[in-house]
């Protein structure tokens, strides 16, 4: 009980435009001595251009944090959902096949 009332709270607001989330299917990662930068991109069939949708830049301890809340994440997922099917890397630029033609 002590613990709980010792913890500090956070209000985060999330702005509607934030909420509504943007897809990704590609997320390119680089670093520096001080910081990690996360570019998430949206690549899309039969466009010869992908378009950076998002940067994150964090420091390399949060990066670390990042990391470990995302692996917990995904074993709480694969517990509830069944293990998470990993084929090979796809080819870099991802090959889109088409699925059907008018």
């Amino acid at each position: 009980m002590a613990e709980e009332k010792n913890q500090k709270q956070i209000n985060i607001e999330m702005p509607e435009e934030i909420a509504e989330g943007i897809y990704s299917n590609l997320a390119i990662i680089s670093h520096s001595q001080s910081e990690f930068v996360l570019d998430f991109v949206r690549i899309l069939p039969n466009v010869p251009k992908a378009k950076v949708k998002s940067r994150i830049v964090i420091t390399p301890h949060h990066a670390k944090r990042f990391l470990k809340a995302l692996e917990d994440n995904v074993k709480k997922y694969e517990a509830q959902h069944g293990g998470i099917k990993q084929s090979s890397e796809p080819p870099f630029p991802m090959n889109f096949t088409p699925t059907a033609q008018a």
